[in-house]
């Protein structure tokens, strides 16, 4: 048997401005997003699709209030931090057994350490990049993985590290492809379910950017973009975007399946 359980769990609020999520379009709206983690239980596994961000939310927002305004500032509501969220569904962190972060990014990677046994998922072509990269428009450093997180990634985390081929497999009926598109590490995370294979990535932010093939702004490569979002069309049953607040009526309670 490979088929898993699929719970997304709500870990912020924000709004981005219309082309950071459609590309060149809507530069006068802004539009709600939802951030998201993603729990896959199965078959000896209690998997974690990103970590959410830090239980203070402080540093991020004003970074990202530096750039775009008080607007941009994420919200969270009473139980929504990860650590929370697990708890409401029965899952205690040493319970989870992998952890995939997608892309390299302060509401992804910030709670990673609450894990103490899990193994750490990281797309190989994301982390070489954040090692051998000094400048980058997109990606910061400090934003990407914090000081204090790295030195345990490469030290007394770093035998539960695992650096993801562009095609990998993490467990029967766990998959993950390289779908870069928004980062360097950026993955569609596949999983087999009743219902069907559901595809869960950052590279689409909203449902309508893959059904209706329109690329997020906020991308780094087109191409890229525009072929995961082929992929995923052919390949999934259920497409589950990593910050479509739509997810919760098309999901009630986040039960995906």
């Amino acid at each position: 048997m490979t088929d898993y359980s699929v719970t997304t769990l709500a870990v912020g609020h924000g709004q981005v401005p219309g082309p950071e999520l459609y590309w060149m379009a809507d530069f006068d709206r802004w539009y709600p997003v939802t951030f998201q983690c993603v729990l896959v239980r199965g078959n000896g596994v209690v998997a974690l699709v990103n970590t959410g961000p830090a239980e203070d939310l402080e540093p991020m927002n004003a970074r990202w209030e530096s750039f775009l305004g008080a607007k941009a500032r994420m919200q969270r509501g009473p139980g929504e931090f990860i650590l929370d969220q697990l708890a409401r569904h029965g899952v205690s962190p040493g319970e989870v057994t992998h952890v995939v972060l997608t892309p390299l990014q302060l509401y992804s990677v910030s709670n990673v350490l609450a894990f103490p046994h899990a193994q750490i998922c990281i797309a190989e072509r994301g982390w070489v990049h954040f090692h051998t990269t000094h400048d980058h428009p997109h990606d910061d450093r400090g934003t990407s993985i914090p000081d204090d997180i790295l030195t345990e990634l490469v030290t007394t985390a770093w035998p539960r590290v695992r650096l993801l081929a562009d095609e990998d497999e993490i467990a029967p009926g766990l998959r993950t492809w390289w779908a870069g598109g928004h980062h360097r590490a950026s993955l569609v995370v596949e999983v087999d379910t009743q219902e069907g294979v559901v595809a869960i990535s950052d590279t689409y932010f909203r449902m309508d950017n893959v059904v209706d093939d329109i690329p997020i702004g906020i991308n780094e490569n087109m191409y890229e973009v525009l072929d995961c979002y082929r992929r995923v069309r052919a390949s999934a049953d259920v497409i589950l975007p990593l910050y479509d607040p739509d997810n919760f009526a098309r999901h009630p309670d986040g039960v995906v399946c």
